[in-house]
């Protein structure tokens, strides 16, 4: 028996599919660094990596839980999600 999912369901299965975490392996709530899938990490360089960690930590800074990228950064990692 086959099972057609919405979109939305797709895009969640792909979503949790994927291996999120930070670059360092620790809880981004302690860290503040940038919670992105395994393979958007590797694509950036250490300095794009630098610059998105440093907008969500002063994003974080100012209370916000959500914080966008740095445009250069996100156009790079959009692919991943």
């Amino acid at each position: 028996m086959g099972f057609d999912m919405k979109p939305s369901q797709q895009s969640l299965k792909d979503w949790t599919a994927q291996k999120w975490k930070t670059k360092s392996g620790k809880p981004s709530s302690k860290t503040g660094e940038r919670y992105l899938p395994e393979a958007a990490i590797k694509a950036l360089s250490p300095a794009e990596y630098a610059s998105t960690t440093r907008a969500k930590r002063a994003g974080k800074a100012t209370g916000k839980q959500f914080v966008k990228q740095p445009p250069k950064v996100a156009a790079k990692t959009a692919r991943f999600r």
